[in-house]
């Protein structure tokens, strides 16, 4: 049985990895603030431990949670992510450094937390099929008021869905991740190199197959998808982050992005869940840093 400790502390270090990977096109890494100069490795830092008490109370939720309607979950920790924002914002004068992460990290937390009072043990499917029952109809029904709304009160999420008519990603975490365990959990589970460049990769895959609604609403024009998958297609052709050649164009990429103040913020936020399934199962363990 995974202890309530080490699933809270998993959560923080896939944050911690998350903005630890360099380089990142267009994010924020030690190296670089990249498209986000309000926001510097320090400022994930301060908002990373912010969210500690949000993610023991995530578990806590999931290991009590007595119910047979899995969506009942889901609706007592959403007062809890709105808690996390404003401690997340407190925390880095106003900032968003986790906004997404909050709401994405803290279901699989719940759900992990969920599994590990009703089995001995799961598995990554496992995991996904809670998600999905914990956020039936998530997409209706935070969206069918949509039009009642004035501008100003819609968030960022369901202006996307008003322009693009994407889900985003509710509808992500209502299908259950699928670009996290049948995307990016098997690339990561089978990739070589150190922690860095395994995630640089992970990364690069994810940008490569997912739309990133983060970089859709800041290049305004769902076409930039076409021109990032073939930045990373030719990332991959040079050899990915273990050729000196990919990680110099990723060097490269990332001052574009910079430039063009472009982010795969999208992206991140998966890789985020990624790394915290992969610290779940210890796809770590025997990789060098």
């Amino acid at each position: 049985m995974l202890a309530a400790d080490r699933i809270v502390q998993n959560a923080l270090k896939a944050l911690l990895y998350e903005v630890s990977v360099t380089p990142k096109p267009g994010l924020v890494d030690p190296q670089t603030h990249g498209a986000h100069p309000d926001m510097t490795v320090f400022t994930f830092i301060d908002s990373t431990l912010s969210l500690e008490r949000y993610f023991q109370a995530c578990v806590q939720a999931g290991q009590r949670f007595a119910g047979s309607e899995l969506t009942q979950l889901f609706i007592q920790i959403r007062p809890l992510g709105v808690q996390a924002e404003k401690d997340m914002f407190a925390a880095t004068s106003n900032v968003n450094t986790h906004k997404g992460a909050i709401f994405s990290l803290g279901v699989l937390v719940t759900a992990v937390a969920y599994l590990t009072q009703v089995q001995a043990t799961f598995t990554a499917v496992d995991i996904q099929t809670v998600v999905k029952k914990m956020l039936v109809d998530l997409v209706e029904n935070d969206f069918k008021q949509l039009q009642q709304k004035i501008p100003a009160e819609l968030t960022a999420g369901e202006r996307h869905f008003l322009k693009y008519g994407k889900t985003g990603i509710r509808g992500e975490a209502q299908a259950g991740f699928p670009s996290v365990f049948q995307t990016a959990l098997p690339f990561l589970t089978t990739s070589t190199g150190s922690v860095n460049q395994r995630l640089l990769d992970t990364l690069m895959h994810i940008a490569q197959c997912c739309d990133d609604s983060n970089l859709i609403k800041r290049a305004g024009d769902p076409a930039i998808l076409i021109w990032v998958r073939q930045q990373t297609q030719m990332f991959f052709t040079l050899g990915g982050s273990k050729t000196t050649a990919g990680t110099d164009f990723l060097r490269q990429l990332d001052a574009t992005f910079t430039a063009k103040k472009l982010s795969l913020g999208g992206s991140a936020d998966l890789l985020i869940l990624t790394i915290f399934l992969g610290l779940t199962f210890d796809a770590f363990a025997a990789t060098p840093n």
